[in-house]
Order: structure tokens, then sequence, then C-alpha cells
């Protein structure tokens, strides 16, 4: 993952707190406790605690945090004309939210529908046929749930933005407003530190500090993320504030986000700490599951399958392979315990066992999930 900053002014790479888009790991860790072993007392205590009628609107709208970081939690990186900048308050930043226009927040609450595409942009499934066909079709290969949640967001994009402001608004109100009292001074003194480190002794310094998976390359010009995922952006675009912004979490190891959206400006969503991983896989297991994890391919599939359970089909699109060539490493994996199955009606949905990925490695773990 590259981040062109050719001509960037210094001052233009910013340090900032974002509370909507820890907001958003939150929701992640809720949903997704294996992900984050160092969180799940939290996560289950947290969950115990919700109210019905708002747990069953978190599982509503879950693919937005789930099995992907949506976009939708850094509005201010998408708004046209605007300065780039983080809000001070989830308030505002729910505010910026409500800036973006239909199409963006529309494309944007859909990504689990146009990964292939997101380097690249795709038209609108508000007003594209075909892009509004394959997001349905996609929605309906995820389970009833989305496939309700998609077709409501593309016949009446307004009555689903305001639920969305009030679901996260009740989120503020359940667990999210004492988390950030207590947790936004510990983010707020990285982002100083980090921002003095930057004036002090230059980016690359700064970056060494924010992860060692991210360097600065190319003479200076280029920001570049270590991560099993390809994709190009630019720093240097008027139309929505030209800047770099990086944004501390809590709660975000091991994920290392970087929200390259053409025409958005570039994010990167960095962890502060990292938390004791769950004790290392037996020995009689440790073979099977290297000589399993000992291909390329098999890599990107667990990958895509830590974030999200996926049909062969959708992998095949994934990858660039044919559907028979991912069965046989599905396969593999699944003879290893990494792969669990799920049917769902006519759809077979595979996911990565990710507590046995961390018990057989943090690094691995990390590496596929930054």
């Amino acid at each position: 993952m590259s981040i062109d900053i050719t001509g960037l002014p210094p001052e233009r790479i910013v340090f900032e707190t974002s509370p909507l888009a820890e907001l958003c790991i939150t929701l992640h860790v809720l949903s997704e406790p294996g992900h984050h072993p160092g969180q799940a007392a939290w996560a289950t205590a947290t969950a115990g605690a919700l109210r019905q009628d708002l747990a069953d609107r978190l599982r509503e709208a879950d693919f937005l945090w789930r099995h992907a970081f949506s976009d939708l939690f850094m509005p201010y990186s998408g708004l046209r004309g605007g300065d780039g900048r983080t809000g001070r308050t989830l308030a505002e930043e729910l505010d910026q939210l409500d800036r973006l226009d239909d199409d963006q927040f529309v494309t944007t609450a859909l990504e689990f529908t146009c990964l292939a595409s997101y380097n690249t942009g795709a038209p609108s499934p508000l007003a594209d046929p075909a892009t509004r066909a394959r997001a349905l079709e996609l929605a309906a290969a995820r389970g009833p749930r989305q496939l309700d949640f998609t077709g409501r967001l593309l016949e009446d994009p307004a009555s689903v933005r305001a639920w969305v402001r009030r679901l996260l608004e009740d989120c503020d109100d359940a667990f999210f407003a004492a988390l950030w009292r207590e947790g936004e001074p510990a983010l707020a003194a990285d982002a100083r530190h980090k921002s003095e480190l930057l004036r002090r002794k230059g980016l690359s310094e700064a970056l060494a500090e924010v992860s060692p998976a991210i360097t600065l390359e190319d003479g200076g010009r280029l920001v570049r993320v270590d991560k099993l995922t390809e994709g190009h952006t630019s720093a240097v675009d008027p139309a929505v504030g030209t800047g770099l912004t990086f944004v501390p979490s809590r709660f975000g190891w091991p994920h290392l986000m970087v929200l390259h959206r053409p025409g958005w400006r570039p994010v990167v969503h960095y962890p502060i700490a990292s938390p004791e991983l769950p004790p290392p896989a037996s020995v009689e297991l440790l073979k099977l599951r290297l000589e399993a994890l000992a291909h390329p391919v098999r890599i990107q599939l667990c990958r895509s399958t830590a974030r999200a359970p996926h049909t062969t089909g959708e992998l095949a699109g994934i990858l660039g392979i044919s559907a028979p060539e991912v069965s046989r490493h599905l396969g593999v994996l699944k003879k290893a315990g990494l792969i669990t199955t799920r049917r769902r009606g006519r759809y077979v949905n595979y996911q990565l066992d990710v507590l046995a990925v961390a018990r057989l490695s943090g690094e691995f773990l990390e590496g596929i999930l930054r």
C-alpha cells in the first residue's frame, strides 16, 4: 500500500484523534472479539450489558465494521471542499457524516460489495443498474440481514442515514461516551508526541514510531505500508483537502488501516498498544498448520476470510483465480483446522478461525489483519 506525498507541505501531515473512528473499532471488537484477544473481557462485559434492542440493531448493520472498516467512520476524509480535519467530538463527526452526499454515503456503506473495485472506484449503485444488481447479489451471499439493509439503503438512503446516526448516538449513550472520556487523553498524548517528533526529527522518525510496517521511500516522496493488499493513493488533492492524516486507536491492534478510496484524503488508523496473545498451538498441530500456510494463495485466502466469510465464487473474484483452484486451497486450510464453514441457503461461506491463528502466530495474525 503506498501514499504519494510528492510536494506535500509538512504542515499538511497531521496526527489527530477521531472519536467516530474509535467507535468503529470498538464496534468491531464487540462483533469480532477473536481478532482482539486482549480485549475479550471488555467485549464480553459490554456486550452483556447492551439493551436487547440496541444489540439487535447492531447486528443488522454490523457489516459496516465487522468484516471491513467502512470509510463512513472517517467522513472528514471525503467531504468536498473540506480541510480533511477530524472533529473534536463525536457529534461534530456525525455532522460531517451527514454532509456526505447520498452517492458517497451509499457507495461507502456498501463497501463490502465492491472490494474488487475499491482502488479504482465504481459507478454509484444509486445510478447504475449493473452496480445495483451486483450489490444486491453480494449482499444476499452475506445473509438476509445484509440483503434487507442493502435493499432499504438503495430504496431510501435518507431514512437509513438517519437510522445509522441514531444507532451511533445510542452506542455513545450506552458505552462509548464513558470509554472515550477514559481513553481520549492517551490518544491525544500520542498524537501530540508524534506531531512533535514529526516537527523535530522529520516524517521518517515519526512513521517508525507509528508502526514498523510503515516506511518513507523514494526520496521522501512515498509512504509505504506493508500490508497483504495492494493500493495506491495521493495525498495531494485540493478537492478533498490536500494532506495526510494519522489517527491513533487504543483498540485497533492488530489492525493497521489505510483509507485510500479514490477522491478521499488518505488516512492511516494505527494502534498505540498491543496486548498479550493467547498461548501457542500444540506441537501436534504446528507442522500441519505451517505446511498449510506455506503457499502465497493460501495466505491471501487467510487474509480475505479473516475479515469476512466468503463464498468460493467471491474468493475467486478477489484473488483472480478459478473457483476449483480456490476450493483446493480451502480444502488444505480446512484440513489443518484453520477454516470454518457455514451454509446460508444455497451459499457456503468460508471464514478463518482467528483464534486458531492467534495461537499459532501473533506475527502472522498481525500481518494478515493489518
